[in-house]
């Protein structure tokens, strides 16, 4: 997309963010992958950070090839400022402006809180927290001066309400709604959209290794724990990635410009707010 010109796209054109670049924050697996994957079918080009390397040098080639994209990877770790700050450098000067930001990478662990250290916690905010803040600055002021941009933040259901066992992964996400709707109000006549997506349990690897940490400190059956994560849900299943990403390639259209401070639920019904 060229510096004036402000898209005007809709759902029904075949590559409606054609021409635009879109960056996603852990994009090599789980949710992140399949909003890249959804991006890149829909025309964009795509930028993907990931910590591990390897996983993300296979996702990236695995978008070229199957979207034919212009796709630029960056190894690195989001709640270190200087490796948000390189790559996000290394994408513009590849692809381009960020004209969307898919902030995807965190964490989720658990712990009781009388046994929470300060390194856990901090650990967790850092990275869902202050690593949101941080690659939001890394695109704001080129989105304010071209007057276009979408900013998508994955959120949870825990940043809409309290779980036990989990308050820095709750606090840090309640943070990251709390950042997307006051940065959506800052932002609202300048072109610029800023949304979460607050998941409920989505079927990831992510959950197997809860799923096997849970099985590791009870000993109970995996399949038993899983049927219980399932039943959270009044649907009585887990949130699938694909429809994570569908929700957020939404979010990311030209033509949802009047969207905006939204925390959009995708749970089955285990949230409503």
């Amino acid at each position: 997309m060229t510096e004036s010109t402000i898209p005007s796209a809709n759902m029904f054109d075949n590559k409606p963010l054609a021409g635009q670049h879109a960056l996603v924050t852990g994009g090599s697996r789980g949710i992140g992958a399949s909003v890249c994957d959804y991006l890149a079918r829909m025309g964009a080009n795509v930028s993907l950070t990931a910590r591990n390397a390897e996983t993300l040098d296979s996702h990236a080639a695995a978008l070229r090839k199957d979207h034919g994209t212009e796709v630029f990877a960056a190894a690195g770790d989001m709640s270190k400022e200087a490796d948000i700050v390189a790559a996000f450098a290394g994408a513009a000067e590849a692809l381009g402006p960020v004209d969307i930001l898919v902030a995807n990478a965190g964490v989720g662990k658990s712990a009781p809180f009388h046994r929470m250290e300060l390194d856990f916690w901090q650990g967790i905010i850092d990275l869902n927290l202050t690593g949101t803040y941080l690659c939001t600055k890394q695109v704001y002021q080129s989105m304010r001066e071209r007057g276009y941009g979408r900013i998508v933040n994955i959120a949870s259901t825990v940043g809409l309400r309290g779980y036990p066992y989990i308050a820095a992964y709750a606090a840090s996400k309640h943070g990251v709604v709390g950042l997307t709707r006051s940065l959506a109000l800052e932002a609202a006549t300048t072109g610029i959209t800023v949304n979460s997506v607050c998941p409920g349990y989505t079927d990831t690897d992510l959950v197997d290794e809860a799923i096997d940490v849970i099985v590791g400190k009870t000993g109970r059956d995996a399949s038993e724990v899983r049927g219980e994560i399932e039943h959270m849900s009044p649907m009585a299943r887990m949130i699938t990635t694909e429809e994570v990403a569908e929700t957020v390639a939404w979010l990311c259209l030209p033509s949802s410009a009047a969207i905006t401070g939204q925390s959009i639920v995708v749970a089955g019904g285990a949230v409503t707010n």
